[in-house]
């Protein structure tokens, strides 16, 4: 069993730090967040089999993005672009059957790395990580049908990404930290709780992933090689696997077949790196 290099595309993009896909009333919009010439929207043609420019988002509200979330609550369909720099403004957007318009600005002058969306014990809630302070937490209000401000992660300054994942039901919280240890944190009675510090040095990511019933963290390093672990279910925390060799990584993503599976390393100063997930049987 291990992950094993089959293939390694190239490819390369201009300052573009996110890029979501939505479909909407049967249209298919993506959304690409960019460092430099604004955020724009854009939507399939059918006729051009292509995708042509919709919308530009208001530059004037974001600064410097650093992360994109889209997601849906009820009907509505939002994005949120997390503003990393020093006078930044964290900006919700939404959905008017016209295209994506602002709606709320969530956070001011945190330097908001990341942003991740999810649901706590039924209800819609959204994280912003900081290189300032504190990951906080916001709660959707049907009443008012905005996010409010519901607490904070204590002990966890200068989370660079955050990534929720569930493991029999449970809810999980990776959260990256580029020095010092990466933490995972279990979702308990109205809190998270940290169950495991990982040694991170130049992580930009800490992704859970997972292949039928076994689940893994990749931990991303800038200066090192990258680890995979692997989750113990009877010591209900994770154990290193693997280490691999990655320049830079900064995502990992799970693609299967009806037979095979692969994990895509996306590199920030090198290739994408194209891993197979294989289970060798020891007992024969």
């Amino acid at each position: 069993m291990g992950f094993d290099p089959t293939e390694t595309p190239g490819g390369s993009c201009q300052s573009i730090v996110g890029c979501k896909s939505v479909i909407i009333q049967d249209e298919v919009y993506v959304i690409v967040a960019q460092l430099f010439g604004g955020s724009h929207i854009y939507k399939f043609d059918d006729d051009q089999s292509r995708f042509n420019k919709f919308q530009d988002t208001e530059v004037s509200k974001i600064s410097k993005p650093n992360d994109i979330e889209a997601f849906q609550i009820g009907s509505d369909w939002f994005f949120v672009i997390a503003d990393s720099s020093k006078a930044g403004l964290s900006t919700l957007y939404k959905w008017n059957d016209n295209g994506f318009y602002s709606y709320q600005s969530l956070h001011e002058w945190f330097r908001d790395t990341d942003a991740e969306f999810l649901n706590l014990d039924g209800k819609a809630h959204l994280i912003l990580a900081s290189r300032s302070q504190v990951p906080v937490i916001y709660q959707w209000s049907r009443n008012n049908q905005k996010f409010i401000l519901q607490g904070d992660i204590p002990s966890m300054e200068d989370v660079v990404a955050v990534k929720h994942f569930r493991i029999k039901e449970e809810l999980y919280l990776a959260m990256t930290r580029y020095i010092g240890d990466s933490k995972v944190l279990k979702w308990g009675p109205k809190q998270f709780s940290e169950i495991q510090a990982v040694p991170s040095r130049g992580s930009m990511i800490l992704q859970p992933f997972s292949f039928k019933d076994r689940y893994y963290l990749a931990l991303g390093s800038d200066y090192t090689f990258s680890q995979i672990y692997l989750w113990d279910d009877d010591k209900k925390v994770f154990d290193r696997f693997k280490e691999v060799y990655i320049q830079a990584p900064r995502s990992f993503t799970v693609v299967s077949t009806d037979r095979r599976d692969f994990i895509f390393s996306s590199s920030f100063k090198g290739n994408t790196q194209i891993f197979e997930h294989i289970i060798i049987d020891l007992t024969l």
